[in-house]
Order: C-alpha cells, then structure tokens, then sequence
C-alpha cells in the first residue's frame, strides 16, 4: 500500500491553488469540475498530492489545529521572507528543536497548519 493523496476541502479554490503555488512551490497537476458546483484541484509533482475540493455553495470549512502539512524547503529563511512579505502571519518564531531541523509554522487561506521546514543535516 503507498499514500497517494491528502484531501482538503477549501472555500476560493483560485485563492488557495495561488497560496500552494507561491507559498509552498506546488503545481496544478491536474483540475477539473466534479459535479454541479465542484471542482477538484491536484498539487505536486511527486507520488504524494495534495487534492484541494471546492464546493462553491459551501463557505465555509474546517481544518482544525490538530493536523498540520509539513512541507520541506532549501532555505527556511527565505520561505519565512517570502511569507512575511505576502502578509502571512507567521505562528511564532522559526524553532530548531534538534541540530539538524528548523522550522515554523502558517496557515493556508483556510486555517490548514503548514510546517515549513529546513533540513539542515543535508
């Protein structure tokens, strides 16, 4: 059995395949309308995807804070530049809890948490 995907229910679709595309790197793979109403974006380009689902009648979802995405980059430091020029809000400080780790948290324009992290044992 492998992974394949994780889903995520968002509001503005444009808006969040924007936030995925300049924030976190990803790109469309494919997207398409799944119904009345519906439309399915998938971002990445590896195994893994992330689906994003917008069901334009529905304003309003729910990711919680007990789940997070954790996406790696090469340099913490610009990430953290980059969201805080686009307005993100940055949920504390960047954290190195080990020598070879660093990073912080943000959320997508639904409230998903997003862990950027920086592999420093490279």
């Amino acid at each position: 059995m492998k992974f394949c995907w994780s889903t995520l229910r968002v509001t503005d679709l444009e808006r969040s395949i924007k936030f995925y595309e300049e924030i976190i790197g990803l790109s469309v793979a494919r997207r398409f309308p799944a119904g009345p109403g519906v439309e399915i974006a998938f971002l990445g380009d590896g195994e893994t995807q992330i689906e994003l689902i917008c069901i334009g009648a529905e304003k309003s979802v729910h990711a919680g804070d007990d789940i997070s995405w954790g996406f790696e980059v090469d340099s913490l430091d610009a990430v953290l530049s980059l969201v805080k020029e686009k307005g993100i809000a940055v949920a504390g400080e960047p954290v190195q809890p080990n020598p070879s780790v660093r990073y912080f948290f943000i959320k997508d324009p639904d409230g998903m948490k997003i862990q950027i992290v920086e592999n420093l044992a490279k």
